[in-house]
């Protein structure tokens, strides 16, 4: 009986970290999205001259585009590189060894 408990919490808990990454996933997808608009935005007002006057375009210029693609960069390297560098592998480890700690917790409590 016990051993079926088990299988159903590391289900739930798997299905709760999948669920963690599809959102960010979905975030960095948006992100994505609205990094593209400001630098179509941005290549707009710098090399062809279209005036954008009203108030966040702005202060849309190379600054602000550096650290916003520095920022979407180490988005990207953490969603998706640290797949390779963290392997399921090691996500499965973790996972069994978080699960592990609670089970010896609530057998003391």
């Amino acid at each position: 009986m016990e051993t079926h408990f088990n299988n159903n919490q590391e289900e739930y808990d798997l299905q709760q970290f999948a669920k963690r990454k599809i959102e960010k996933l979905k975030s960095f997808y948006s992100h994505a999205f609205v990094f593209f608009i400001g630098w179509v935005i941005y290549v707009l007002k710098e090399y062809f001259g279209v005036p954008f006057n009203f108030l966040p375009l702005r202060y849309i210029n190379g600054f602000v585009m550096v650290i916003w693609t520095t920022a979407f960069l180490i988005n990207a390297i953490d969603l998706f590189a640290s797949f390779k560098i963290f392997g399921t592998e090691w996500e499965e480890r973790k996972v069994k060894r978080i699960l592990e700690k609670e089970n010896e917790k609530q057998k003391w409590e």
